[in-house]
C-alpha cells in the first residue's frame, strides 16, 4: 500500500460533492431563523452605534483633558476624531463579527447573528468589509438599502448581497420560536 492520499476517499468540504455549498437557512423550511430579524437588526444597529459613538466621545474627552494638562499641545489630536471614528467602527465590527458568536454586542443582545450565505460563521475581514459596504451603500442608496429586505425571503439588505452574508436568529432563539409553533 502506498502512503499517497486517495482524493476520492477524502471528505468533501461541508459534506457536499465538489465543494458545492447550497444556500443555508431556507426561509420556507426554516422560517424561525428569519422571524423578526429586521426589527431586531434595527435595534442592534442602534445599540452598536451608541457603543461606537461612546468610545469616540471618551477619546474626545481624553484629548480635551490632556489638552488642559499639556497647555493645549495635545489638542492637535482633535484633527484625528473622524479617522478615529472610522477606525473604531471598523475594529468594532471586525472584532465582534469575527468572534465565535459571529455577532456584534447589539446583535448578541437581540439574539441575531451574521452568517455567510452557505451557513459558515462570519470572520474578522468579512466583518470589516460588511461594515464598509453598509456605510457605502447607505451613503449612495439611502432609502433603497432598506427596501431591498422587503422583497427577498431571507430579509437580506443590499450590503448583505454584496458581501455574501445573511443575518438570522441565533440557534437558541430559533429553537424557541420552533418550539412555540
Amino acid at each position: 500500500m502506498s502512503n499517497t492520499s486517495d482524493t476520492s476517499r477524502e471528505q468533501p468540504p461541508y459534506g457536499y460533492p465538489d465543494g458545492a455549498r447550497p444556500n443555508a437557512y431556507d426561509p420556507v423550511a426554516q422560517p424561525e431563523y428569519f422571524e423578526g430579524v429586521l426589527s431586531r437588526r434595527l435595534m442592534a444597529f442602534l445599540v452598536d452605534a451608541m457603543i461606537v459613538v461612546g468610545a469616540v466621545v471618551l477619546f474626545y474627552l481624553f484629548v480635551l483633558v490632556m489638552g488642559l494638562v499639556t497647555f493645549g499641545l495635545s489638542w492637535i489630536a482633535f484633527f484625528f476624531i473622524w479617522p478615529t471614528f472610522v477606525i473604531v467602527a471598523l475594529a468594532y465590527n471586525a472584532i465582534t463579527l469575527g468572534s465565535p458568536a459571529s455577532a456584534t454586542l447589539g446583535m448578541r443582545l437581540m439574539d441575531i447573528e451574521v452568517r455567510t450565505w452557505y451557513g459558515a460563521p462570519c470572520y474578522s475581514v468579512l466583518g470589516a468589509v460588511h461594515a464598509v459596504c453598509f456605510w457605502v451603500s447607505v451613503s449612495i442608496f439611502t432609502p433603497f438599502v432598506l427596501l431591498v429586505a422587503l422583497f427577498n425571503d431571507r430579509r437580506r439588505l443590499l450590503h448583505d448581497f454584496l458581501v455574501g452574508t445573511v443575518v438570522v436568529n441565533n440557534a437558541i432563539r430559533a429553537d424557541a420560536l420552533r418550539y412555540r409553533r
